[in-house]
């Protein structure tokens, strides 16, 4: 039997946990998550995917909101003695008294082709910057960021509609194989860890509420691109009349029906949306969810502002 301890956070990491459970040869002896954070409204105490995982599944359970600095949760994971650490998107820093409890090894899941995109963004990045390609990396945890070296990896196609969500689904689904993969690789031998090439390193930094806003100065493909990228929480977004509306499914048109427009004009509207004039062609806008209002779609949106052909999104 092989013992691990997961530490994790949000919601791609609770399929690991529940796929984990289902190998014979491994026991999850503990997990780790954060303590609750306050959310919604209320600001009301809200315990993380992968804690309510845990209860769920009778799981000893630790909580922490920094694991480095608790020498008591130090202490009580040395006595359970594991063989593995697992990390799958824990967000908070391990020192190396924290590393050297397991017996073996603390292994990391990164949502990336490592060395591409270590840090904290990788999934919108890849999107972000209009990738073809991504992955997924397991790799022995160091200090320092992301730069241990390179159990396994599997590349994900990136399809030209993808979005961060539809991504992190794939990653969500696939990431428990390879860790297990992992594992039961480095117990047999036959998974040797290689250093990651440092001429290839780049970094996925944070991204901030401006890096989701679009102008209409941009190429089609760059729109398309953000919007895929932010379809989670922050949205892509646009001001119009100093309202903010979020941008939450476009088409990328290469070239624009009517080359007479400028940037944020409306070439036209259509049942299918509103297509809007770009740097070098243009886009339709699919869906969206206008300040204080629900989510709709760009026909229903230009009918409720009367918008017609020639008017300009750009007006903020």
């Amino acid at each position: 039997m092989i013992n691990i301890v997961f530490l994790g956070t949000p919601q791609i990491a609770v399929n690991s946990i529940m796929k984990l459970l289902n190998f014979s040869d491994i026991k999850i002896c503990a997990v780790v998550t954060p303590n609750d954070k306050p959310a919604g409204r209320g600001n009301k105490l809200t315990p993380c995917p992968v804690k309510v995982c845990a209860q769920n599944n009778a799981l000893t359970l630790f909580q922490t909101d920094s694991i480095r600095k608790d020498k008591e949760l130090i202490e009580k994971l040395r006595e359970i003695n594991p063989d593995y650490f697992i990390t799958f998107a824990f967000g908070q820093i391990l020192s190396q008294e924290v590393l050297d409890i397991p017996k073996k090894h603390t292994i990391n899941l990164h949502a990336s082709l490592l060395p591409k995109y270590r840090g904290a963004n990788p999934i919108q990045r890849c999107i972000y910057n209009g990738d073809c390609e991504t992955g997924i990396t397991t790799m022995i945890t160091r200090l320092e960021l992301d730069a241990g070296p390179i159990c396994l990896q599997q590349k994900i196609k990136l399809t030209p509609d993808m979005t961060s969500l539809d991504l992190e689904k794939i990653i969500s689904d696939e990431s428990p194989f390879l860790l297990y993969r992992t594992i039961k690789g480095l117990e047999a031998g036959t998974v040797i860890p290689t250093e990651q090439d440092k001429g290839c390193v780049c970094f996925a930094d944070k991204f901030n509420k401006e890096d989701a806003k679009i102008s209409w100065d941009e190429t089609s493909e760059n729109i398309h691109n953000k919007v895929r990228a932010f379809a989670n929480k922050p949205n892509a977004f646009i001001l119009h009349k100093n309202k903010n509306v979020k941008i939450l499914e476009t088409q990328f048109i290469e070239v624009c029906s009517d080359g007479k427009c400028q940037p944020g004009e409306i070439v036209k509207i259509t049942k299918e949306g509103i297509e809007v004039r770009t740097k070098d062609g243009s886009i339709l806008i699919k869906k969206v969810r206008p300040e204080s209002k629900g989510e709709m779609s760009g026909k229903d949106w230009a009918n409720g502002m009367k918008f017609k052909e020639h008017d300009n999104l750009g007006e903020e």
